[in-house]
């Protein structure tokens, strides 16, 4: 742990008081350091929209670990305002807590600019504080893959996660207008596609302004496709992807961040873990192929989901979230370190989603196919 005299721009004697409101009693905190400092393998993302730190205190004498999870602007993202910001961690706050096996949230609160923590109308900034969950990452599974054979463990936690949000989808809500916004959203929002197009250089050698503007009329058509099958809208994760997901032993693990509302669209949370299997197998070939084990941990995954969730018209609806997600993956600032032919395969797939009528499981091709 860091020197416990600051916690990210927090005065430690703010903290303590803050929390010995929050938990009802008295808190030291013993350090703080930023979350996932640990000096394992390189991670291949770049920035993200947060600044999480990790607090030891103690707590009427018993140690406990929080995560304080502070946002902080991300320009062109939708995250421009204050505002914006606040409306990250107030819903975060009620999401985190209905979704099962999410790291559970304690508290949503404000930093005025005299260094208080409170809940306040002058705030200056806002976090929210979180109890730390213990696990593994599950991109460090999908990275130690990059060169190791896979195990029989592999496959379960893929099975796992495919019959995991089977049963979360399970649970469905009518309200046509909630799913209306998810499928708008997923067009127009400041996180989703146009608002990634936005933020790619431009000019950009491997994605003109014509490229992006294909891709956005594309992703319009397919608003209008799918905004009318509000009977598919589902209790959703919004950002079910391997650095949100933390493995235990075995097949035990829980889910962080849970984001963009509680009820959407089944094909977000397959299309955001399905293609990081997309994603790990296009490095590892080079940007040839999906290589193995990947190619068949995603089938794994996939056939699990069908089976479990008995979605006949997952495959029809998967297209654009698999574009907006392999925009994410290619997005330069995103993961600023990937070869250029990786990145090339990743909009390759992002033109032929665009295109698609369906997602082909079982291509020739490989799992990087659409039939158009």
């Amino acid at each position: 742990m860091t020197d416990r005299s600051e916690a990210r721009g927090i005065a430690t004697e703010a903290l303590e008081a803050y929390l010995a409101r929050v938990l009802g009693g008295t808190v030291r905190v013993r350090g703080c350091r930023p979350l996932g400092d640990d000096g394992a393998a390189a991670d291949p993302k770049g920035v993200g929209y947060g600044a999480p730190f990790e607090v030891e205190c103690e707590v009427a004498g018993e140690v406990r670990a929080l995560v304080v999870a502070r946002t902080r602007p991300a320009h062109g993202f939708g995250h421009d305002y204050p505002a914006d910001r606040a409306w990250q961690v107030i819903y975060a706050h009620g999401a985190y807590n209905t979704f099962p096996l999410h790291a559970r949230s304690l508290d949503v609160g404000f930093l005025r600019r005299g260094g208080e923590l409170v809940s306040a109308g002058d705030a200056l900034e806002y976090f929210q504080i979180v109890e730390k969950v213990d696990g593994s990452l599950y991109w460090r599974d999908l990275d130690r893959l990059m060169k190791a054979p896979a195990r029989p463990l592999d496959y379960e936690r893929a099975a796992s996660l495919g019959a995991f949000l089977a049963s979360s989808h399970a649970v469905k809500l009518d309200e046509s207008t909630l799913y209306e916004r998810r499928i708008r959203e997923l067009v127009g929002h400041g996180e989703c596609l146009m608002g990634n197009l936005d933020s790619y250089p431009h000019p950009y050698p491997l994605l003109s302004a014509g490229d992006c503007e294909a891709l956005e009329h594309a992703a319009v058509r397919w608003r209008w496709k799918l905004r009318g099958d509000a009977g598919r809208l589902s209790r959703v994760h919004g950002d079910f992807h391997p650095w949100n997901i933390l493995f235990r032993e075995g097949t035990d693990f829980s889910v962080l961040d849970r984001s963009r509302g509680e009820w959407g669209e089944p094909a977000d949370d397959v299309a955001a873990l399905g293609i990081n299997y997309l994603f790990f197998g296009v490095r590892k070939s080079g940007g040839r192929e999906v290589a193995e084990p990947f190619r068949s941990l995603f089938d794994r995954f996939m056939d699990t989901y069908v089976a479990c969730s008995g979605d006949a018209e997952i495959m029809r609806v998967l297209p654009p979230f698999f574009m907006f997600r392999a925009l994410v993956l290619a997005h330069p600032r995103w993961y600023p370190t990937l070869p250029e032919p990786t990145r090339r395969a990743l909009l390759d797939f992002a033109h032929a989603m665009a295109e698609a009528s369906e997602f082909d499981l079982r291509s020739s091709t490989g799992a990087l196919s659409a039939e158009r």
